[in-house]
């Protein structure tokens, strides 16, 4: 799903994952949002879109997670 109708310009993938629930990715902040299975959410900061795409392909969300994004980039937790 695509979302620009409020001027806002992201991307959110809901997929089938042990570990992730969904990915949410911020074009204009370059923020990748990570919503786990266990309802905590973490914000991945400078996150380039060739990232978000490469995971959004990726037959494991954990593992690229663990192996690409994990200690590579600030995050904050949001919830």
């Amino acid at each position: 799903m695509t979302s620009t109708g409020s001027g806002i310009n992201f991307d959110l993938l809901t997929m089938p994952s042990s570990v992730v629930a969904h990915i949410d990715y911020n074009r204009d902040s370059l923020i990748l949002t990570i919503t786990f299975i266990s309802g905590l959410v973490y914000a991945y900061k400078q996150v380039p879109e060739d990232v978000y795409k490469e995971m959004k392909s990726a037959p494991s969300k954990g593992i690229y997670l663990n192996t690409h994004i994990k200690g590579k980039y600030d995050f904050e937790r949001i919830k």
